[in-house]
């Protein structure tokens, strides 16, 4: 299994069980993350967040708001420089949305995520 897979796995794990520390050591310090969801909840940021700090208040905000938010694995596809994650987003009360997800490695650390949905 190629290493940036783990990396993955272990972002699975640690997201459903939100474990937001977990989560965010995967991340380099200075990480961006783009979301269609950060445009609708955090409009000044036009969807693109970058850091650690604003990670952590955005993944909290997140699993405060949608205790029960789950993400059901459909795909992984990992090389040396990205992982492409695709997934079922479920959370009570609303639809379940098919995400992918790119994830930027380098040192074995995410650098960049970006997310994909309808």
């Amino acid at each position: 299994m190629h290493p940036n897979h783990l990396i993955a796995v272990q972002w699975f794990k640690a997201f459903n069980e939100h474990q937001l520390d977990n989560l965010l050591s995967l991340y380099d310090e200075d990480a961006e993350h783009y979301s269609p969801k950060l445009k609708i909840h955090q409009p000044a940021t036009n969807g693109l967040i970058k850091g650690k700090t604003a990670l952590r208040t955005w993944w909290q905000d997140a699993f405060e708001r949608l205790p029960h938010l789950h993400y059901k694995v459909l795909n992984i596809i990992a090389n040396d420089d990205f992982v492409f994650m695709e997934y079922i987003r479920q959370t009570p009360n609303e639809p379940d949305m098919q995400v992918g997800e790119v994830l930027e490695i380098a040192q074995e650390k995410i650098i960049a995520s970006r997310v994909y949905h309808s």
